[in-house]
């Protein structure tokens, strides 16, 4: 196994890296780079433009260059591509697995994608073509069909035989799949119990049935609840027959979590689309403004509610000082309490499995932290403005809305997830803004009933 070096990026390197691009002196540029992580060359690389990096690349080994190629983001692959011509492409494809292939041709224009394809060795192109049936946010969209296969019939010293024969365009491999004549999936078995039974000895009589398996049809997001539930390395893709068509390995599924994991934070930030920093200014301002709308909405009620009780600003002013303080306290417990609730959903089982003792709980931790806020709020407001009456009336206040909020920000998620919607987005504004009117009308009727 090759060892890389560790690799960190400095502006002295940057800077003499650039300095060996603009000379076209690839000496340097090969031997900086001999023992390096193609992941880390991967970020170098997002340092300079499209000509540049291909030149970088031309200099490296082709299997270098073609994880390097998997590795980027789609966005900056598809800009990269470009600078390629479609044979070059499909000369760097061809050491790739079947899904990736499949990925990075749906981001071609559909020209080069035939162009590509042309280039294709015939087995990957075969492959390639029965995946692009597949959309890709489903289990047939993100198999590769690259995998190891054994008859139930066949002995060990056979199955054996033909995973050396299939292992050669098969990347990392724990399980052998079992099979009938029709290829329908009948279980699998480790290597490891095909290495240490008797080489006589049938594989019928040392697979294991209970396997976990997906149709082609489930979504993405099931299949990455399936491989974490069952701790599995990969798991394999059956079509409606039952047949074996591919596997799903956990580097796969690992993409879908982080796009998940990326779309729920934008939620949960008030941002309704799929956008990055270096987006155009129109797409950043329509993924933030709609939410953003909602918040001044909320604003301008509170302002207008903040108008109802003006008789009781004007003749108690301090009452004003604390409306930031019980605001910014909802919100924060709202959150809190949305967010814990939107990690629990992803759980498949959550609302089934005690809900109502959840939502007990939910109660009894805002009224701890509700008394010791409101204590603490108490005594500081004593300490420094010596109203006892004022300081008393504050802190049942402050008690009140932590309790309302906690139990807002918990139910919310679960009535938009029960109805169908996303349940990030009861976090962020939305929850803030409810928390917000909640809290001035928790306040003030606090105000009005005892002061």
């Amino acid at each position: 196994m090759k060892e890389f070096a560790e690799f960190e990026l400095t502006t002295e390197f940057r800077d003499r890296f650039q300095e060996a691009l603009d000379q076209r002196d690839g000496d340097f540029i090969r031997e900086s780079l001999a023992d390096i992580n193609p992941a880390d060359i991967t970020a170098l690389l997002y340092e300079f433009n499209s000509e540049e990096s291909k030149y970088v690349l031309d200099i490296l080994p082709l299997d270098v260059r073609a994880q390097i190629i998997n590795d980027l983001d789609s966005e900056t692959r598809t800009a990269f591509l470009k600078v390629y011509s479609p044979t070059e492409i499909a000369e760097v494809l061809n050491l790739l697995d079947s899904d990736d292939v499949a990925d990075i041709l749906n981001e071609l224009p559909i020209k080069v994608t035939e162009e590509v394809m042309a280039g294709l060795d015939a087995v990957l192109k075969s492959q390639v073509i029965d995946l692009l049936r597949y959309d890709e946010n489903i289990a047939g969209g993100l198999m590769a069909k690259e995998l190891i296969k054994a008859r139930s019939n066949w002995s060990v010293v056979q199955c054996v035989e033909e995973i050396r024969k299939q292992a050669e365009n098969v990347t990392k491999f724990y399980t052998v799949f079992v099979v009938d004549e029709q290829d329908k999936l009948l279980g699998k078995v480790a290597l490891q119990d095909i290495v240490i039974s008797d080489a006589n000895k049938l594989v019928a009589d040392i697979y294991e049935q209970d396997i976990v398996s997906v149709e082609t049809y489930t979504p993405d997001t099931e299949v990455a609840e399936i491989m974490k539930k069952y701790d599995l390395e990969s798991v394999p893709v059956v079509n409606a027959q039952g047949q074996l068509v591919g596997r799903i390995t956990i580097d796969d599924v690992v993409d879908v979590i982080t796009e998940q994991a990326d779309e729920d934070r934008q939620l949960m930030s008030g941002i309704t689309e799929d956008v990055e920093e270096d987006d155009s200014v129109w797409k950043n301002t329509r993924a933030r403004l709609p939410w953003l709308l909602i918040g001044i909405f909320g604003g301008m009620l509170s302002a207008r509610f903040m108008g109802l009780f003006e008789a009781e600003l004007a003749r108690v002013t301090a009452i004003a000082f604390f409306v930031p303080l019980i605001q910014a306290t909802g919100g924060n417990v709202g959150i809190q309490s949305s967010s814990l609730v939107v990690q629990s959903l992803a759980s498949t089982g959550f609302v089934e499995e005690g809900l109502w003792q959840r939502l007990l709980k939910v109660l009894f931790v805002a009224l701890l932290n509700g008394f010791f806020l409101s204590v603490i709020v108490f005594g500081a407001n004593w300490l420094f403005i010596g109203n006892q009456q004022l300081s008393l009336v504050v802190s049942i206040a402050l008690f009140s809305v932590v309790v309302f909020a906690s139990l807002i920000g918990t139910i919310t998620p679960l009535i938009l997830d029960r109805f169908g919607f996303n349940p990030a987005v009861a976090s962020g504004p939305f929850i803030t803004t409810i928390n917000d009117l909640l809290g001035l009308t928790v306040y003030f009727l606090t105000i009005t009933i005892l002061l």
